[in-house]
Order: C-alpha cells, then sequence, then structure tokens
C-alpha cells in the first residue's frame, strides 16, 4: 500500500523558515511529478510547487522567491523549504504525488498535511 507523510510543521515567528518533507512509502514502480499543496481556513486548496522527477520546477506566484521545492529520489522523498515565512503562508500543507504501482497504471497519492503557523 502505498503512502505519503509529510512532517515538519509547526509553529514560527513572521520572517522564520520551515523545511517540510515528504516521504513515500510501499510498493511501487515510479514516482513521477511530486508536489506542494495548502489549504488556508476558509480558502480553497491551492497548488504551492511543483517538481518532476527530472527536477523541473514551478512555484505559484505567492511564493516564488521564498519557497524552494526539491527531491531525493533515492529517498523518494520531496522537501519544501520555506523562508521569509509570513501569515498568509498559515495553512495545512498536503504533498501528493504521481506514483505508478505497475509500469501503466498510477494516481495521485495524498498526504494526510501537516499544519504551518505563522504568527505575526
Amino acid at each position: 500500500q502505498v503512502q505519503l507523510e509529510e512532517s515538519g510543521g509547526g509553529l514560527v515567528q513572521t520572517g522564520g523558515s520551515l523545511r517540510l518533507s515528504c516521504a513515500a512509502s510501499g510498493r511501487f514502480f515510479r514516482i513521477n511529478d511530486m508536489n506542494w499543496s495548502r489549504q488556508a481556513p476558509g480558502k480553497e486548496r491551492e497548488l504551492v510547487a511543483s517538481i518532476s522527477n527530472d527536477g523541473s520546477t514551478n512555484y505559484a506566484d505567492s511564493v516564488k522567491g521564498r519557497f524552494t521545492i526539491s527531491r531525493d529520489n533515492a529517498k523518494n522523498t520531496v522537501y519544501l523549504q520555506m523562508n521569509s515565512l509570513k501569515p498568509a503562508d498559515t495553512a495545512v500543507y498536503y504533498c501528493y504525488a504521481d506514483i505508478r504501482t505497475t509500469e501503466t497504471y498510477g494516481r495521485n497519492y495524498w498526504g494526510k498535511g501537516t499544519l504551518v503557523t505563522v504568527s505575526s
């Protein structure tokens, strides 16, 4: 059974930094894109950053220049380094990944989320 588990959330002051991690476990053939999304209270979930398995990245405009997504394919792990945090970054952060359980079949798998709170 494929699982994604996030870690690294917590409480930080404005301007501070946090590093989120998300590790995939279980049996699978390949991991394609890995992503971080977030959902703030009362708001819709939004995509924050994506990284392909060749390292290409994309970011939401709201986090460009402050957040960095990276991955370690040997560890099946994706990271989100968050710097210069703002209260507007407060949200539950979820990782999800396109995971192939066979050569031809796969789907998105989601983690349960980790809470990031930025105090003013």
